[in-house]
């Protein structure tokens, strides 16, 4: 019986090449309105005053709240095996593009 729950409880996930690779990002900007929380990932080049938006990720405020939680407890697990993760205060490139200023 157990058996059978189990397998119906399983998620099969399928991972496509393109999706797989990746899109790097280092700079991500998080707005939220009452029903949702919108993750827009962008990539960042220095001496370039333009930047675009290469992924956005639309969260209920429930899953966001679960992501955060899962984010924290995997670098916990990172830093207990490789070290404390050193962040600096200030951005590493200028976030005034003309814009309001964001925060990640």
């Amino acid at each position: 019986m157990q058996e059978e729950q189990t397998q119906d409880n399983q998620l099969n996930i399928e991972l496509s090449e393109e999706v797989a690779e990746g899109i790097f990002s280092n700079l991500a900007i998080i707005t939220h309105s009452n029903t949702e929380f919108v993750l827009d990932f962008i990539r960042v080049m220095p001496g370039v005053p333009k930047a675009k938006v290469k992924s956005r990720i639309i969260l209920t405020p429930e899953h966001a709240k679960r992501l955060m939680q899962a984010m924290e407890d995997n670098i916990e697990k990172y830093e207990a095996i490789n070290g404390r993760i050193k962040t600096q205060d200030e951005p590493p490139f200028p976030m005034n593009f003309g814009g309001p200023a964001a925060q990640a």
